[in-house]
């Protein structure tokens, strides 16, 4: 095992050891049936004997190894969700997975943190879920056509006015978007 690491989009870092590894992956689906799958995947590892309990996990194996499947409509209210725990450091963890089902019905949107915060904050869910549950919000985005736009052509898609890039009065809203350019709510 090496100390050091390169890469080629950040500068050469200072000698160093590897402890964690996170892996967090999306991915959008259309289905035959109309609806839209968004899968989540997060996977943690470690570079060294790591106890948790009365478990010692070998370097490189998942102490978290988790998946998400959401399934939402052109409106992105959830039709369905499925959760599983290939890895999880505590024999109760698993337990976190039937409460899921209360998302079912909610929409991905404005509000999306807090709704999962309001059915599956605290102890009532898992720290890992909810970050791949916050964040399967901008993968449906991604790749639902349409998601970002409102229905009213008078108004702007979401996205405006939410980055640097995409700035009511900046120059990429002007060429793409010359309708909303210096646009005001």
């Amino acid at each position: 095992m090496s100390l050091t690491t390169t890469s080629t989009m950040l500068s050469d870092p200072k000698p160093r050891k590897p402890l964690h590894k996170r892996e967090v992956n999306f991915n959008g689906y259309s289905r035959k049936d109309g609806l839209w799958d968004i899968e989540g995947h997060l996977k943690d590892t470690k570079s060294h004997p790591f106890v948790t309990g009365s478990r010692t996990w070998t370097p490189g194996e998942a102490i978290h190894d988790m998946w998400v499947r959401v399934t939402v409509d052109d409106e992105l209210t959830v039709k369905d969700i499925e959760v599983t725990m290939d890895s999880h450091p505590h024999p109760e963890c698993p337990l976190v997975i039937p409460p899921m089902d209360t998302l079912i019905g909610a929409r991905i949107g404005k509000g999306w943190r807090k709704t999962i915060e309001t059915h599956l904050g605290g102890i009532k869910g898992c720290t890992h879920l909810r970050e791949l549950l916050n964040n399967m919000a901008t993968a449906a985005y991604q790749s639902i056509p349409g998601a970002l736009f409102d229905p009213d052509e008078n108004k702007p898609p979401l996205y405006l006015g939410n980055c640097k890039s995409w700035d009511f009065d900046g120059p990429v809203v002007m060429r793409v978007y010359p309708q909303f350019y210096q646009w005001k709510k």
